[in-house]
């Protein structure tokens, strides 16, 4: 385990790097990437200690916390998309009466 947390604004790969590789082995991410030797030197400064492999769970199913039902009231969502069709229409027939009755007077 290395706590790199003092070390994350000085990183030169960014910030993001570090940040994406914790809470995990990040051995092949710190691999892959051919780090140099005074990359590697670094890391006994950085060093906590090592992890118990027996104390980490084999397979954990993960069960969502019960939410509240959500039962969202659609009637003022029908009534908006109603208006949506019906204003601009009542518009434009007012406007057909307009120039109608304006054309008769």
């Amino acid at each position: 385990v290395y706590d790199v947390t003092k070390f994350v604004d000085d990183h030169p790969g960014g910030d993001e790097v570090l940040v994406t590789s914790t809470g995990k082995d990040a051995t092949d991410d710190f691999v892959d990437v051919g780090h140099s030797t005074a990359a590697r030197a670094m890391l006994d400064e950085y060093y906590v200690g090592e992890i118990d492999d027996t104390a980490i769970p084999e397979n954990v199913e993960y069960t969502p916390p019960k939410q509240p039902h959500y039962n969202q009231d659609k009637t003022s969502e029908f009534i908006i998309r109603l208006l949506q069709f019906l204003v601009p229409l009542a518009i434009l027939g007012l406007a057909v009466a307009v120039k109608i009755y304006t054309k008769s007077a």
